[in-house]
């Protein structure tokens, strides 16, 4: 019989590209965005429209779709949402008027609340209290994975054949995905004979409390979920605009070109990748040195620090980017500065640091949005984990 090894393979890889899929088929509005707007005239207004109806139908649907995972096969969850999301671009590429747009668009972020819950309450079945934060950063890459070669996909669909047919064909991809998905998903180890995964035991806890009892009123009364909701709020939110409306600010608002706009969608995809990765092996190690506790968690301190980090950031970027940012390659070397304090590097070495980066990509964009994903996935890990 196989072990949880095998296990641990088939149902991760089955959700890594599962999950890829669940998120390239949510910006594929965004990467053809160019191509539709030749075809259909589509207003800013209109672009906001149908792009906020997907990221209000997306929070609505999550938090009904993290109560049903409780309570339905996380599995099928899992599955049916991703054959719901490829039907839906199917429906759209077949569309040409805001309306169709705005309304689809609303299904499909219904659809894609489906996919991120089951995947953390799997995760939680199948490993270890110590390796969750690693395997939970790891599968977060796929995000940035779809992310980043999701619009060179995208254009060049665009560009060889149309935009309709690239929303047609990612749809009909993630169809398929989602039926084997049925087949390399098992819910917990018990499904295939193998013993469950005990929850790791907190500091602190009091003998008998198996902390697996409370309700959801007590859930929804816990002023630590509230704190992390509305951190996450905050992270997500940052995360939604850059996204969404990044390579139009620097296009339209800063002058740039549209090279320097794709160069910046890159950056933050490539630096959320690498800082998510970093982030959850770093919150593990913490668990795994302090343990967790009945009040407080070993990545508050991480966490905190990259929030803190993301605010400088954020600010910086907002104010030091202009339209001579890609022509003055010194005005990086003048962001980088205060890092000579921080970090101990001389102006030289910041200069060798700022060389690695291509000359069309801005490297304090990288910089910038290294410390997004990161805040992200800690909370997520904290509700995860803690509660």
């Amino acid at each position: 019989m196989a072990g949880y090894g095998y296990y641990r393979t088939s149902i991760f890889t089955a959700m890594f590209v599962g999950y890829t899929l669940y998120y390239f088929n949510r910006k594929t509005f965004s990467f053809v965005m160019p191509s539709i707007m030749e075809e259909v005239t589509l207003e800013k207004d209109d672009l906001g429209l149908i792009t906020s109806s997907q990221s209000l139908a997306y929070a609505i649907s999550k938090f009904i779709s993290g109560v049903l995972s409780d309570r339905i096969s996380a599995r099928l969850l899992f599955s049916s949402g991703l054959f719901l999301v490829g039907v839906i671009n199917i429906f759209f590429s077949w569309s040409s008027t805001v309306t169709a747009f705005t309304a689809l668009w609303f299904f499909n972020g219904l659809a894609q609340g489906f996919g991120w819950p089951p995947c953390g309450k799997i995760l939680r079945k199948w490993f270890e209290p110590a390796q969750f934060g690693t395997w939970w950063a790891v599968l977060s890459t796929s995000m940035n994975l779809a992310g980043s070669l999701g619009p060179l996909i995208a254009t060049t669909m665009a560009l060889s054949y149309s935009w309709r047919v690239t929303l047609s064909l990612s749809g009909a991809i993630a169809i398929g995905v989602a039926v084997l998905c049925l087949f390399f998903i098992v819910n917990e180890p018990m499904d295939v004979g193998l013993p469950n995964i005990e929850p790791g035991a907190k500091k602190g806890d009091r003998k008998g409390s198996t902390g697996q009892e409370s309700t959801l009123k007590e859930l929804l009364l816990t002023p630590y979920l509230w704190v992390l909701n509305i951190g996450y709020l905050v992270v997500f939110g940052a995360k939604t605009c850059c996204t969404d409306w990044g390579q139009l600010f620097l296009i339209q608002e800063k002058g740039q070109t549209a090279l320097i706009g794709s160069s910046f969608m890159s950056a933050l995809e490539v630096g959320g990748l690498l800082g998510s990765v970093t982030a959850g092996y770093l919150s593990d190690r913490a668990v795994a040195r302090y343990g967790l506790r009945s009040h407080g968690n070993p990545r508050h301190d991480l966490l905190l620090s990259m929030m803190g980090g993301m605010a400088i950031s954020m600010y910086l970027f907002r104010v030091t980017v202009t339209t001579e940012s890609a022509k003055e390659t010194e005005l990086w070397t003048l962001i980088f500065l205060p890092l000579t304090y921080v970090t101990n590097l001389t102006e030289d070495e910041v200069s060798l640091l700022l060389s690695l980066f291509p000359p069309p990509c801005p490297p304090f964009i990288v910089l910038c949005f290294l410390l997004l994903n990161p805040c992200k996935l800690l909370i997520l890990i904290f509700v995860q984990t803690s509660l």
